[in-house]
């Protein structure tokens, strides 16, 4: 009886937990997307359920003079899709040469790739700061792009190398034999086989540039080349122009591309995830 009673409290103890986290994550995004539907301006209200809707935040996001959501989402949108697919392709090619071949500096590149991953990013700005204005590259979204995608590898290359270390090498060298260059051995035959953990990277890839706002407010500078995180911020930057409810309309239209592809890809991201983490 004694067993039986401490294996209910330790289970009943889980699902409290449980159930505490689930609330403490669940009810901040509930709150901001109710706030969406409320009338007013106010971060206050009465009431957790608005007493009415309305969708003119939402209209009014894209038809308001003073600001240019539309133009601020589809940056953001081309940014994220482009620091993507190079970041993707650049640790795809870094995670492959160090998986597959053994050259002399392979182990020196391998511990430079960790120790620069250990340093958070804005340690660097500055630096990156000064090069892009040498190169007269601020203000600009090609300078996002470079940025974000030569960092991809520096936090995918292990991941993605102990997914690669799963596939044998007997592939490889069947391919090989059947005369197949290292180049068409990665196009036909890693590539097909690293859909999970290509997966993880495009969608860790894209959330990245898609959320990030420090690095985008110290390079960009006019208000028609701000990325969305930076559109917001000026929303309620000032005493002057805290429409919190507007901001609230704009934090749930930049979730649902993140929501739609996280459910879509649920399953390849969690087989990427896993798979790579089972080598380093």
């Amino acid at each position: 009886m004694s067993r039986k009673v401490a294996n209910f409290i330790r289970l009943a103890g889980s699902y409290i937990i449980l159930i505490a986290l689930s609330i403490a994550a669940l009810y901040p995004a509930l709150w901001i997307l109710l706030a969406s539907f409320r009338p007013g301006k106010s971060l206050y209200s009465k009431t957790f359920i608005p007493e009415q809707f309305t969708l003119s935040h939402y209209r009014e996001l894209f038809t308001s003079p003073s600001y240019m959501f539309g133009t601020w989402y589809a940056n953001t949108l081309k940014i994220a899709v482009f620091s993507m697919l190079i970041g993707v392709v650049l640790t795809l090619l870094t995670s492959y040469a160090v998986s597959r071949f053994r050259f002399k500096a392979r182990k020196t590149a391998l511990s430079t790739v960790l120790i620069l991953g250990m340093f958070p990013g804005f340690m660097s700005m500055i630096a990156i700061y000064m090069l892009l204005k040498e190169f007269n590259l601020l203000d600009t979204h090609i300078a996002l792009i470079i940025v974000y995608a030569a960092g991809a590898p520096l936090g995918g290359t292990f991941i993605a190398k102990g997914f690669l270390d799963t596939i044998p090498r007997s592939l490889d060298e069947a391919a090989r034999i059947d005369g197949a260059s290292n180049f068409g051995i990665f196009m036909r035959i890693i590539l097909p086989l690293s859909r999970p953990m290509i997966t993880y990277m495009a969608l860790t890839q894209f959330v990245g540039p898609w959320v990030d706002f420090i690095f985008a407010r110290l390079i960009l500078r006019t208000k028609e080349n701000w990325t969305v995180a930076v559109g917001m911020w000026d929303m309620v930057n000032t005493n002057q122009n805290t429409n919190f409810t507007l901001f609230s309309a704009g934090a749930v239209l930049i979730s649902i591309p993140i929501m739609i592809l996280f459910v879509f890809l649920q399953r390849l991201l969690v087989d990427g995830l896993t798979a790579g983490a089972s080598k380093g």
